[in-house]
């Protein structure tokens, strides 16, 4: 028997004022998976995170938490979720272990608080800062804490809206270490981010929001699809530049003798084919690059072609 989405949003309208933030969103999460929501600053990301955690009401539609409609069942939702933000909210007077211990009691673990909180600094890995207070850890030693935090209450969903922004490779790194591991223990995650290389890595299906609607949907690989399989990149003698069998993506990048050029194909046969070509007309490769597009790739392609449902 298949198990229901543990997030699931149909038709999802959000209005502040005369302005639609979210405008007609569909949505699903699988328990135990990565829901990526990516988009531009202003695409409706954080406002989809306040509804999902029942902090805004819809206007329109619904929106259901391992079956749960967030309107009639806000309270036993907010016990089921964890919530972390791009801002720590931790006092800071506290230490690491203090944190935890206090979350613990506001959700109602009374003694089980200081056990839970042991067990959160063993699985995180926090010993290093469960004795030390919250305001002298760094932002990613902050961050780290916060994640704890979220996971006092065991939540079947976790909501992570930008959890990593502003912090070091290191601690990014960690983090995602992180909410791998909680997902192959069948938390579900949802992930709102700006990082492309963070979405590629962690999501198992991806949401592309732009003015508050689905611009695309898909796992990494499928998006990845929509501007081509495979990009050649190849340097060649500038002098040659008018014998290409193929039109290049855009303006050849010319330094004096040599150019580079870029031509994206269907797949990985036809870009072997380019550079037979290339070798069957003389031109001479001094340095060739044949690589998938990357998300990246499928953010610029968005803006100049709009939307791919």
């Amino acid at each position: 028997m298949t198990r229901p989405a543990a997030v699931l949003v149909e038709d999802l309208r959000i209005a502040y004022g005369t302005t639609w933030a979210l405008d007609g969103v569909d949505l699903d999460a699988a328990p135990g998976t990565t829901l990526g929501v990516l988009g531009h600053n202003g695409a409706g990301k954080t406002t989809l995170i306040r509804a999902l955690t029942t902090l805004v009401r819809p206007s329109t539609g619904r929106v259901l938490i391992d079956g749960l409609d967030i309107v009639t069942h806000g309270p036993a939702i907010r016990q089921r979720i964890g919530v972390t933000g791009q801002y720590a909210g931790l006092d800071e007077f506290l230490t690491a272990r203090e944190n935890l211990e206090l979350i613990g009691r506001l959700a109602g673990l009374r003694r089980g608080a200081r056990a839970r909180a042991d067990a959160l600094i063993d699985r995180l890995d926090l010993h290093d800062l469960a004795a030390r207070r919250v305001g002298e850890l760094s932002g990613g030693s902050r961050r780290r804490v916060d994640l704890a935090a979220s996971l006092v209450g065991s939540p079947s969903v976790l909501f992570l809206d930008e959890p990593t922004t502003g912090l070091d490779p290191i601690a990014r790194t960690a983090l995602w270490d992180v909410v791998a591991d909680l997902t192959t223990t069948g938390t579900t995650v949802v992930l709102t981010t700006q990082y492309l290389e963070e979405a590629d890595r962690l999501a198992d299906h991806i949401v592309v929001l732009n003015h508050g609607r689905v611009a695309a949907r898909g796992t990494p690989a499928e998006l990845k699809r929509i501007v081509g399989g495979k990009r050649v990149t190849a340097t060649i003698p500038t002098h040659h530049l008018a014998n290409l069998p193929f039109r290049p993506d855009a303006d050849p990048d010319v330094h004096g003798a040599h150019a580079r050029v870029t031509v994206t194909v269907d797949d990985a046969a036809t870009a072997t084919e380019i550079v037979a070509q290339l070798d069957d007309i003389g031109i001479s490769v001094t340095d060739l690059d044949v690589t998938s597009p990357s998300l990246d790739d499928v953010f610029t392609h968005l803006a100049h072609t709009g939307a791919h449902r």
